[in-house]
């Protein structure tokens, strides 16, 4: 059971994505627009949010902006729009995953749960490397003792590096493994995912590293 917000301007939509959260045992809360959908994220511990693109008042894109200063809890965005920039747009403002509309919504349902399961099947024990320390039991992220906000697949994707160190992995082994075989991505979400999580980890992010025509690994040693 997990606390689900769902940011619809659509009452019929709206509605059909509750239903189906319902039945998965989950806990909704709703907001008409993205002003309601920040007050009622302020207000209650959300463990994730089911948020659409074009609403009044404050866009999604923007929603999605603020609240992940607020929390790194995963976000699911929705949109009538199907092109790869908007995707990496929202990708890049820290959403977790993208449905098209028209969509499933036992295929929401069913992301939704993937993304609740991989938050909470975490150990417990803190992992260090270099001066990156990894909390997987709260999802923090320290950096020379000072605490970083990472989104959801950021931290997914370091926790990855961190418990499987000098591997190397593909950029379709990475989005298989941390975005799943379902994802309507491209391989580019990896690059600009890890770009990002380099420059939050700042001399730290050195970690990380690049191998042409192969992929990345992550050196405890640099």
């Amino acid at each position: 059971m997990a606390n689900i917000l769902i940011v619809e301007d659509e009452k019929k939509m709206q509605e059909i994505i509750v239903e189906y959260m319902q039945r998965g045992g989950h806990i909704c809360f709703t907001a008409d627009d993205g002003i309601d959908a920040l007050v009622v994220l302020k207000s209650n511990p959300m463990d994730l949010m089911i948020l659409d693109i074009m609403m009044p008042n404050l866009d999604g894109f923007s929603v999605c902006k603020i609240a992940r200063e607020m929390s790194n809890l995963p976000i699911i965005m929705l949109t009538a729009k199907g092109s790869e920039d908007d995707k990496l747009k929202g990708y890049d403002l820290g959403a977790d995953d993208y449905m098209t509309k028209p969509f499933s919504p036992k295929v929401l349902l069913a992301k939704a749960n993937a993304l609740l399961r991989r938050s909470s099947l975490l150990p417990a024990d803190t992992i260090n490397a270099g001066k990156i320390s990894l909390v997987p039991a709260s999802h923090k992220v320290f950096v020379n003792g000072k605490e970083i906000v990472l989104t959801h697949k950021e931290y997914e994707l370091l926790y990855f590096f961190m418990v499987n160190p000098e591997q190397i992995f593909s950029r379709e082994q990475l989005l298989n493994r941390i975005w799943g075989y379902d994802f309507e991505g491209t391989t580019r979400t990896v690059d600009t995912h890890i770009k990002t999580l380099r420059q939050k980890l700042g001399d730290e992010g050195k970690h990380i590293v690049t191998l042409i025509r192969s992929g990345y690994k992550f050196e405890v040693a640099v």
